[in-house]
């Protein structure tokens, strides 16, 4: 029968996955960001919120799937980051709620607030849902000011909190860490995704030349805040548990030294940039294929750095406030019985993956065109 430890690594990596589809299905927001920037008129505006209003779904089920399986697996992380870091993921999901309104609701007949309202919409989603979401899990790296305290739950005359959270900003003094670095990383990226996506799945030529030019134009900044995100990771300090004691201990060149141990990790981290910097000259050509190799690309790193945040005995989201309260897969994981029921649902996991596959290319199965838009009738 499968270990304690064997589960514990086995839900980091489908939450690792889970994270890893979420920040490249970001290009749905990344494509909002770029609503004015792209679309001229509002006849390229609808074309441009009809191809992204297509896959929109595919992220926020992402999104909550992600946090479900994070509740469910590695609990004391889901009350220590969202009971505690409460104003970044209560606006988190805020600016998700205003991205739903505005695609059930943009073309509306009965719409009083008109088109433009909804579009203000989506761009607020489309620049703060990426940053958030990169700087939320940037903390996992940096850290965040909490601590733990499981005698907390034996206090009777006390409120039974085990976790707290030790600043009065609840999560918004993150923008002064380097989480900062990769929540802009993220964004970027999330805005080449939109730019690669919508060069694949439109079809105005004069639409898909101004998206390649932006695209050739964002592929500096984000390597610049990415790499420098990158380099500050592996050469800094990482904090590591020890297998036996339990206790943490702060470590020199931690996630370097993680790789060197793990090569199939570093194999895939490395693969994955060069598939994602082989994208970005794609995009940078026009090609209709600079997604799958970025968006492939994307999908391999983010599973490689978030693997690396919990593997190895390394903790996965360090205490700032109490060392000894950073929280690991051994420590903060469910029982043993929940572990092995969940394990048994997540096997209906690839048949989801192959409906999602299917509905993906049935609806990109060619370029969308304005025409295609207006004779459709439910148009975004």
């Amino acid at each position: 029968m499968f270990t304690l430890d064997f589960l514990q690594h086995y839900w980091w990596f489908l939450i690792s996955l889970l994270g890893a589809l979420l920040v490249f299905l970001l290009f749905v927001q990344g494509g909002q960001a770029l609503l004015y920037a792209l679309g001229r008129t509002e006849r390229e505006r609808t074309l441009i919120v009809n191809s992204l209003g297509r896959k929109w779904e595919f992220t926020f089920t992402t999104l909550v799937t992600f946090g479900g399986a994070f509740f469910a697996s590695f609990p004391l992380f889901y009350s220590t980051s969202f009971g505690g870091a409460c104003y970044v993921w209560f606006a988190i999901l805020m600016v998700f709620v205003i991205q739903a309104v505005a695609y059930e609701f943009r073309h509306k007949p009965a719409n009083v607030l008109g088109g433009k309202t909804f579009n203000v919409f989506l761009l607020v989603n489309g620049f703060a849902g990426p940053l958030l979401l990169g700087t939320a899990l940037g903390t996992l790296y940096t850290g965040a000011p909490f601590t733990v305290d499981r005698l907390n739950m034996a206090d009777m005359n006390g409120d039974n909190i085990i976790s707290q959270w030790t600043t009065p900003w609840h999560g918004l003094e993150a923008v002064a860490s380097p989480a900062l670095l990769l929540g802009i990383a993220v964004a970027l990226l999330s805005m080449l995704l939109g730019c690669h996506h919508l060069l694949h799945d439109i079809g105005d030529d004069t639409l898909r030349e101004r998206t390649r030019k932006l695209a050739g134009r964002g592929a500096l900044p984000f390597l610049l805040f990415f790499l420098a995100w990158l380099a500050l990771l592996l050469t800094g300090e990482g904090y590591a548990e020890d297998p036996d004691t339990g206790v943490i201990v702060a470590e020199p060149y931690r996630y370097l030294r993680s790789l060197a141990r793990m090569p199939a990790l570093s194999c895939t981290l490395i693969s994955g940039i060069i598939l994602v910097a082989t994208g970005l000259l794609k995009g940078c050509r026009g090609s209709r294929a600079a997604i799958r190799f970025s968006g492939t690309g994307t999908v391999l790193t983010v599973l490689a750095l978030l693997l690396l945040a919990g593997w190895n005995g390394t903790a996965y989201y360090p205490s700032v406030a109490d060392l000894q309260s950073s929280l690991t897969i051994r420590n903060s994981s469910s029982s043993l019985f929940t572990l092995r029921v969940m394990s048994v649902v997540s096997l209906l996991i690839p048949i989801i993956f192959a409906y999602v596959f299917h509905a993906w290319r049935a609806i990109s199965k060619r370029p969308l065109t304005s025409e295609e838009v207006e004779a459709e009738e439910h148009s975004y």
